[in-house]
């Protein structure tokens, strides 16, 4: 079945853009969930405006990061905390930690979009990569030492 996105969907595609799934995926899941119109001739002639809508969403929210990440790179998170002889932390500086200090400063971030693959275990000093668009990354500046 020939269908024509109106939201971005995970390993499919992109908004406005118009792709071939199966009728069931289409039928069961992407209709109910409003995430796509079937592609009939009317609604291929509304796919220039559906395109014109997400361009417009896109700068959006392309600005909106852009805006964010200006805040975020002049900001340094410095932490004291109890460490071993060999510099290990007791505990350790987790996505919680980041996006608890982000939002101490104004700035709303989602934890799932901070680049901390592991937990910060150790004292030393840190830059994290926070991902704000797919376009738009920032670096904050994390530093731990003994506390």
């Amino acid at each position: 079945m020939k269908v024509i996105l109106l939201d971005d969907v995970p390993k499919l595609g992109r908004r406005g853009e118009v792709r071939e799934v199966a009728d069931g995926y289409a039928r069961n899941y992407l209709l109910p969930q409003r995430l796509v119109l079937p592609a009939s001739a009317a609604n291929l002639k509304q796919l220039g405006a559906i395109k014109q809508q997400q361009e417009v969403h896109s700068q959006r929210a392309k600005a909106a990061a852009e805006s964010q990440a200006r805040q975020i790179e002049p900001l340094t998170f410095s932490l004291a905390r109890q460490a071993s002889e060999e510099g290990r932390l007791f505990g350790s500086v987790g996505v919680s930690d980041v996006a608890a200090f982000l939002a101490q400063h104004g700035v709303r971030v989602e934890k799932r979009r901070i680049g901390l693959d592991e937990p910060i275990k150790a004292l030393g000093d840190y830059t994290i990569a926070i991902r704000l668009h797919p376009e738009v990354t920032a670096q904050l500046k994390v530093g731990v030492s003994r506390g």
